[in-house]
């Protein structure tokens, strides 16, 4: 299958459809249509046509203003063209043009071919625009950077100008691929051989002691995942696991645990504890119970249950350690999940609290007395995350003053007074992440 068409196809699905991109993209390339060499250049045109969409569409709107109506997959593909043009040096222009007229001529009438050609030929003509003239700021930034103005704007408005730009400008390059070894099978020495031996290169991590980068060649390729000797997450997820502290005997609580990787790093680290890990979804229950049996976790009990309704399946102060991972925005992994950014809206922000609150008031009572809560999301949004915080504080629980000592060193200096760790997607390089361990005192 050509490259191009296969991007353009896997574009068309997640703008109909609204399917997840990490799914779509997964799903064409285990078809097997693309050639191992071509892998690369298509999740390259996939992401960075998502990630750029608004700055490709300031692009060609001048020479689409005549245009009375497009067929759906015009504007995808001139998009995709023009990611090519301005941000692909190593491809041709020509090569770029002839390969779109290509694609509309199987695609459409003949004359559409003819304005692919037109447009895009104009767009070489014209060049790369001048983003700095655009104001106010919020405006230039989302143009230029390819994020909402709205978020934009929200993003100002906590973290300022300078510190925004930064962020918008880096989720658009793509993010590391970081694996956490399951200690309890090899040390992450041998977990490094390992890949080495099928062409893997890996670094181990600066931040997470058990987590290694991907520097080269793809780890899918490789028996590890399957022999659950690794598992694909983001150093800032695998803190989550060290802030709850877990260990021994204890009875420890994953609220909203799906997909699984903060669980199943916390069961590696119980000795002969149990965890019992929620999620609302059944299906989603199936898949942490294949998680447990692929890296040969028997602490696991996974079980459907809305966390909302969790104080009606377990008496107060039952667990010793709770994690409520809660359903966030995910404003945190856009370098990741370009399609967030465009299907969150202003009044997400608004709804999730509310759930998280719920989940919160429902799980709070559950947590033994002196026992540990940690509350974790993977966005950077003060509702979200201090907000939450806030309420927490107000329920009877305190900041756990041993949370500090519990974190990798790595991590150290950025927590203050409080125990909470926000990182930005700037801050280490890592997915923008928020923790908080707490104490129940009463």
């Amino acid at each position: 299958m050509n490259v191009r068409d296969a991007a353009l196809t896997t574009l068309l699905k997640i703008g109909n459809s609204g399917a997840f991109s990490t799914i779509t993209v997964n799903h064409m390339l285990k078809k097997g249509l693309l050639k191992e060499a071509d892998v690369g250049l298509y999740t390259e045109l996939v992401y960075g046509t998502l990630s750029r969409e608004l700055t490709l569409d300031h692009i060609l709107e001048p020479f689409l203003a005549s245009q009375k109506k497009l067929d759906p997959w015009m504007r995808p593909l001139l998009r995709m063209s023009v990611y090519q043009l301005f941000y692909l040096d190593r491809i041709p222009d020509h090569a770029v043009i002839n390969e779109a007229v290509e694609i509309a001529k199987k695609r459409g009438k003949p004359h559409v071919a003819k304005v692919v050609n037109g447009v895009l030929r104009n767009v070489v003509r014209k060049g790369r625009p001048d983003f700095a003239a655009i104001e106010p700021a919020s405006r230039r930034i989302s143009i230029e950077t390819s994020h909402p103005e709205w978020l934009v704007g929200r993003w100002i408005d906590q973290l300022g100008v300078e510190e925004t730009e930064k962020m918008c400008r880096l989720n658009n390059t793509p993010a590391p691929v970081t694996l956490r070894v399951n200690k309890t099978r090899v040390s992450v020495d041998e977990a490094i051989g390992s890949l080495h031996e099928q062409g893997v290169e890996a670094a181990v991590s600066n931040i997470v002691p058990e987590g290694i980068e991907i520097t080269n060649g793809a780890v899918q390729k490789t028996d590890l995942l399957e022999r659950g000797i690794v598992s694909l997450q983001d150093e800032s997820s695998m803190l989550v696991a060290y802030a709850l502290g877990a260990n021994g005997k204890e009875r420890v609580l994953d609220s909203c645990a799906a997909p699984g990787g903060k669980a199943m790093h916390i069961a590696e680290g119980l000795i002969e504890g149990q965890l019992e890990a929620l999620d609302l979804h059944p299906h989603k229950v199936k898949l942490l119970e294949a998680q447990a049996q692929r890296l040969g976790l028997e602490n696991v009990h996974a079980e459907a249950l809305d966390a909302r309704k969790a104080g009606e399946k377990f008496p107060p102060e039952t667990f010793d350690r709770i994690l409520v991972d809660a359903p966030c925005s995910g404003l945190g992994v856009i370098r990741r999940k370009p399609d967030i950014k465009w299907t969150k809206r202003p009044e997400d922000l608004v709804s999730l609290p509310k759930v998280q609150r719920e989940i919160l008031t429902s799980v709070l009572p559950l947590v033994k007395k002196g026992g540990t809560l940690v509350y974790s999301t993977c966005t950077i949004d003060h509702e979200e995350n201090e907000g939450q915080t806030e309420f927490i504080l107000s329920q009877g629980f305190i900041f756990d003053e041993t949370f500090k000592e519990r974190m990798p060193e790595s991590v150290r200096h950025l927590i203050g007074d409080r125990a909470e760790l926000k990182l930005l997607p700037t801050t280490l390089g890592t997915d923008g992440f928020y923790i908080a361990a707490f104490k129940r005192v009463d």
